[in-house]
């Protein structure tokens, strides 16, 4: 175990996927993380298919294994005062708790914010919910479909107004785990400062809200309510997918300059009144759209992207994610990950976002990023090992 984080103890009370991520994305940076789940497992233990089978028969979910590498497991029935206790000695050692239950469940375990503090002051605790832990709507359970649905997300996502689309990765939840992760390291920054632990409250509904951008001021500062519009952008022009022969390619032409060296490479004139500005460009789209798809009609996409490439205009492929984990640059950025995991032998997964270097005086960068990577436990896995250790680990008093 190694990295910015280590010595750190997390104890994860979360399941799914927001707060799984989070607690990951600590793991990675080298905190310890012990996943204590329920005696029935973690939901996404059961979620697929796909499930892939393992030298015990036992199936394993693709699902669970995206979000769970790095960790320790230790099943804990919470109504049971032995179980209780156990994670009662866990808080105590710990840096940080992380919980994704409904808001007062913790609390009707024996587990809230109160005594937590009790148990340790130095504890920083992420909470993460659905649709914030307080207000009208409080109550409601989340999961990432609805979210993106109340939130906004899907009223402008898809092919036009009339057939909202969610976004294809669950990525309310992941948006609360990266907000999750970022708040703890604040509130550890802040406890280097004061010698005390902090409550971090997130939710699906805020990550998704925190992200509308533009569409947010679109809506908040001019009074307009972004819509669905398929894979072009509501404010820039050109940018998005354009169909050429046998395919289509990707253009984020991002200024008028861009736009002049489009139009020379592609002999298109660049004096017309109706695209001389970006404003222009946007208010005449589907003109422009067909326009640059008759002068792309002469052109497999890899030619095209050569030209274009040539000619300093953005663009790309839509790759299916097969071909992105067999894309070199994708390797290269160590976003494929081998593990050796008990049932299933030797696995690739996806891998962190984050690498880090260190620099010497000479400006010499050392990658220090993380490698010795975990695969996700089995349930319960390491039970006795985090029991033993308890006997003798010290308290955070």
């Amino acid at each position: 175990m190694s990295g910015a984080l280590d010595g750190l103890l997390v104890v994860d009370l979360t399941r799914a996927l927001a707060g799984p991520q989070a607690s990951m994305m600590l793991a990675d940076l080298g905190a310890r993380v012990i996943k204590v789940e329920s005696p029935a497992g973690d939901d996404t233990r059961s979620w697929g298919p796909p499930f892939v089978g393992g030298d015990d028969g036992t199936p394993v979910s693709t699902y669970f294994l995206s979000c769970n590498r790095n960790k320790e497991s230790i099943t804990l029935n919470l109504k049971c005062d032995e179980d209780a206790q156990v994670l009662a000695q866990l808080v105590e050692r710990a840096d940080i708790l992380m919980e994704n239950y409904k808001p007062g469940a913790l609390q009707r375990l024996g587990f809230g914010t109160d005594r937590l503090m009790e148990l340790n002051p130095r504890l920083v605790v992420l909470s993460i919910s659905g649709f914030g832990h307080d207000g009208p709507e409080a109550h409601r359970a989340g999961y990432d479909q609805i979210a993106q649905g109340e939130a906004g997300l899907m009223s402008v996502t898809g092919p036009d107004p009339a057939h909202p689309q969610r976004v294809g990765v669950p990525i309310a939840d992941l948006m609360a785990g990266m907000n999750g992760a970022f708040g703890v390291l604040a509130a550890l920054r802040e406890r280097d400062r004061s010698g005390r632990g902090q409550i971090v409250r997130t939710s699906l509904l805020a990550s998704v809200v925190a992200a509308h951008a533009f569409q947010g001021t679109r809506w908040t500062v001019a009074s307009e309510v972004g819509t669905a519009q398929g894979n072009h952008h509501p404010a820039i022009a050109p940018y998005g997918l354009f169909r050429c022969a046998g395919g289509s390619v990707q253009i984020a032409c991002g200024n008028d300059a861009m736009w002049g060296r489009l139009c020379a490479a592609f002999d298109l004139t660049d004096d017309d009144s109706r695209y001389g500005t970006n404003t222009d460009r946007v208010a005449h789209r589907d003109d422009l759209t067909a326009l640059l798809e008759s002068a792309f009609t002469r052109f497999e996409p890899d030619e095209l992207l050569r030209r274009l490439a040539d000619a300093g205009v953005p663009a790309g492929r839509v790759r299916a994610l097969d071909e992105v984990y067999a894309w070199e640059q994708t390797r290269s950025q160590r976003l494929l990950i081998d593990v050796e995991h008990e049932s299933l032998g030797k696995i690739s997964l996806p891998g962190s976002a984050l690498r880090t270097f260190t620099v010497d005086t000479a400006g010499t960068e050392t990658e220090t990023t993380r490698v010795d990577h975990v695969p996700p436990p089995a349930l319960g896995a390491d039970a006795e090992t985090i029991r033993g250790w308890l006997v003798h680990a010290p308290t955070q008093a």
